[in-house]
């Protein structure tokens, strides 16, 4: 039976902890689904990457050796991160010049990571292009307190992220027409929780209506959107943005440094585009941009053709341009006789 080869073994390990089905991981890898059922009836996934042989009892004191030198650095991230994942723990350990497996720095890191209670499932689905979720997120910076809005679209889990310094309607509109830019469309509803500058009052469980904020009531009729929000307390009905918010703090915040809100944004932008919308996503087994490419965006509602003019906020000021330095030039000073005597053609 062939070696699998490292990178093989760690993506397999990874889609099986993740409890994506055998044929969608076979699909992924392009890989027949037999084979994967062989691998793992043989053991090959504890398989030593160096050796190609199967561990025995007499080789495991050998193998936790390997790791030894390395056990305090996982200690010291899951004492800093608790969350963080194996495979991150693993793409650490080998930066820093541990040649072992994966499958032992696994085990070590379960070993001592403290239980996290697991999230319940939600199985609420929409159509393509038919909803989004929306959220903030409070984030602590070395520099500041910042508000990342993630917005994503319910059917594909494709997402959009922006940080601002202030949690308002101005950073809600300028987030929502940045994402609906970077979709290419609208989507035809979005999900909010009691936000307040969204919705005003909500007395729907005492038989009332539900009263939206009347500027972001003109901001949805200005993108073709409908406004949806969530019963008080029941903040689950957008567990897909709720779930992105634990993913973002986990994949992209856990354990980086940030230079400041310029970095802080390129970091992002890469990791959106390399990281968060081609992972193969737990729940729907693709990537979620694929899924979007495929079966969304061109469901999606047309861009309106300019941004949205608020009645009620004032237009930011432009920043302040940045005044040049003119260097300073020194005169020869004299006396008014000797400038007599310069025209007179004495000197």
């Amino acid at each position: 039976m062939p070696v699998i080869k490292w990178e093989t073994r760690v993506l397999l390990v990874h889609y099986l902890e993740q409890g994506l089905p055998k044929a969608v991981i076979a699909r992924q890898l392009g890989l027949d689904r037999r084979t994967i059922h062989r691998w793992i009836a043989a053991g090959q996934l504890d398989v030593e990457v160096e050796t190609g042989l199967l561990p025995t009892p007499v080789r495991s004191s050998s193998r936790s050796s390997k790791l030894e030198p390395y056990k305090a650095i996982i200690r010291q991230r899951l004492q800093d991160f608790p969350e963080m994942p194996a495979t991150r723990l693993f793409e650490e350990a080998r930066a820093a010049g541990y040649e072992g497996s994966y499958t032992l720095v696994k085990e070590f890191a379960r070993s001592i990571r403290p239980p996290v209670e697991p999230e319940p499932p939600n199985r609420f689905e929409t159509p393509p292009a038919h909803q989004a979720q929306i959220d903030f997120a409070e984030v602590r910076f070395p520099w500041g307190k910042r508000y990342a809005l993630l917005v994503v679209l319910g059917y594909s889990r494709h997402m959009h992220v922006q940080f601002s310094a202030r949690q308002d309607m101005r950073a809600l509109f300028s987030g929502l027409e940045a994402a609906f830019h970077v979709f290419g469309g609208v989507p035809r509803e979005l999900l909010f929780d009691q936000m307040a500058s969204v919705i005003t009052r909500d007395l729907r469980d005492q038989g009332e209506h539900l009263v939206e904020n009347a500027e972001f009531l003109r901001f949805a009729h200005h993108w073709g959107f409908r406004i949806r929000a969530c019963r008080p307390y029941r903040a689950r009905t957008k567990g897909k943005v709720e779930r992105s918010v634990r993913y973002l703090r986990e994949s992209f915040l856990y354990g980086r440094e940030f230079l400041g809100d310029a970095d802080l944004a390129e970091q992002l932008e890469g990791w959106l585009a390399r990281v968060a919308n081609v992972r193969i996503h737990g729940t729907t087994g693709e990537r979620p941009l694929e899924r979007f490419l495929r079966d969304e965006r061109h469901l999606l509602l047309p861009l309106a053709s300019r941004a949205y003019r608020s009645l009620i906020l004032l237009p930011q000021a432009p920043a302040p341009a940045a005044v040049r330095s003119v260097p300073r030039v020194e005169v020869e000073r004299r006396s008014l006789g000797t400038y007599a005597a310069i025209a007179a053609g004495g000197l």
